[in-house]
């Protein structure tokens, strides 16, 4: 059985609410945080080993010490709740269910950090969970968990939901902070990293959800005891959005220690593939990160076993390898049309790059309109080398990640699955019609890398 770190009260009737999350340890790690200081908290984050949960997998702990310090200019927490990654809704789980263990983890942070003023910013889609947000901290509020001299600790925090308004590129921070700010949300040039030049111009750290809620555990087990979970560098448990043609899509809390394989077809995660069918394929960290077929997910190009951690998921790079990403494992089994869903995932990078930079406002425009010909039975063989250079000239040229995340799907289908595409071109009457099939399935196969 998996440990579980963050959904261990997650079945606990009315946990969202102060009095049951109070009674079942709630609060215990921050007023154990109260007994330290800001120094030795941010040296057992560093000890715990802790990764962003957000996607890049920067470790917290480096990132909190790289805040600058000026005397009389404040400081800023900002909670990253913009989950609008195709595939990913962990955050959302913990947020809706388990409101007052992100609340906690920003308060210790908070008081880690020196930030007397911490923002969450939410995507504008998940009004509902902005409404519970704000419950719960209207209940830490009332019983002197936020406010002037949280327990006679002498820290005062105050913590507000800002609601966005729906645009999938405020989830890179910069970009964020601008919307925050009341501005259009555009990614900025770095450096200045936020760490230095923020919001409104000072020292600002940015985290994920699930990072900040796993400030909690990490607080009372210690950071010793939680680098002890996992394996290497991945490190404490990660909450994994499993979905697509599984039995059992949902939320997993994993350890990092079990294989690919396991995570798919044991009962205990995601149960096996749906209806009988064969694996095929696997997006294994929310849309933006590249698709292996079922052989290099179960295997690494080497033969070895590949786990549900960052560096086994990586390993071999992006000719064989993957990223762990923001834990968006999406399934794929053997009727799905690899052009099909890259061709969905084209359109939604073309809809929400903000146009900033031309490699991304142009590029994802083409990459959209060569797709959507080859989908429609209308490509040429030319099409696929033109959507390979058009990503590869995405890839890197741009000033935030969202030009990658839209090249690395396209680059990743037609390095795995050439032959799909060559399909929609030899095939274009049954394009609508009928699936590509009889390859790259969970049997022991030949892949072109």
């Amino acid at each position: 059985m998996s440990v579980k770190l963050l959904l261990e009260k997650a079945h606990v009737e009315g946990i969202k609410s102060y009095e049951v999350y109070r009674r079942e340890g709630g609060y215990r790690a921050a007023e154990k945080a109260f007994k330290l200081t800001p120094a030795e908290i941010t040296e057992e984050v560093k000890k715990s080993g802790l990764r962003g949960r957000g996607g890049a997998g920067f470790p917290t702990g480096l990132k909190w010490s790289f805040l600058a310090k000026p005397e009389g200019v404040p400081r800023y927490l900002v909670c990253n709740a913009d989950e609008s990654e195709p595939g990913t809704f962990k955050d959302r789980y913990l947020m809706e269910f388990i409101p007052h263990i992100l609340i906690e983890g920003m308060i210790i942070s908070s008081f880690a950090l020196g930030s007397n003023r911490s923002y969450i910013y939410i995507r504008g889609e998940y009004a509902w969970v902005a409404d519970i947000l704000e419950t719960a901290i209207g209940e830490a509020r009332a019983n002197g968990w936020l406010g002037k001299n949280i327990q006679n600790s002498g820290f005062d925090c105050e913590m507000y939901v800002h609601r966005g308004a729906g645009a999938y590129i405020c989830g890179e921070e910069t970009a964020l902070l601008e919307s925050l700010e009341g501005k259009r949300g555009n990614p900025r040039i770095k450096p200045p990293f936020p760490a230095v030049k923020g919001l409104y111009g000072c020292p600002t750290v940015v985290n994920n959800v699930e990072t900040l809620a796993a400030v909690v555990p990490i607080i009372n087990i210690t950071g010793e005891e939680y680098a002890k979970i996992g394996v290497g560098r991945s490190t404490g448990t990660k909450l994994i959005s499993a979905c697509g043609n599984i039995k059992k899509p949902g939320i997993y809390e994993i350890d990092m220690t079990i294989s690919v394989e396991e995570f798919i077809y044991s009962d205990e995660y995601c149960g096996g593939i749906a209806n009988g069918k064969r694996l095929k394929a696997c997006i294994p960290g929310g849309s933006s990160v590249p698709i292996l077929p079922a052989n290099l997910l179960l295997k690494t190009a080497k033969g070895e076993t590949r786990y549900m951690n960052y560096e086994s998921l990586s390993d071999g790079g992006f000719a064989t390898g993957s990223m762990m990403g923001s834990g968006g494992f999406i399934v794929l089994d053997e009727d799905q049309c690899v052009v099909k869903h890259t061709y969905t995932l084209s359109r939604f990078y073309w809809h929400e790059s903000c146009g900033q930079c031309s490699p991304c406002r142009e590029g994802t425009g083409w990459l959209e309109k060569i797709m959507r010909n080859m989908e429609n039975g209308k490509g040429t063989m030319s099409d696929i080398d033109l959507l390979w250079d058009v990503q590869r000239r995405i890839e890197g040229n741009t000033i935030c990640p969202l030009g990658d995340a839209a090249a690395w799907p396209v680059a990743a289908a037609i390095r795995h699955f050439r032959d799909e595409f060559e399909w929609h071109v030899l095939n274009p009457e049954k394009c609508l019609t009928e699936n590509y099939g009889l390859a790259h399935y969970a049997d022991p196969i030949q892949v072109t890398t």
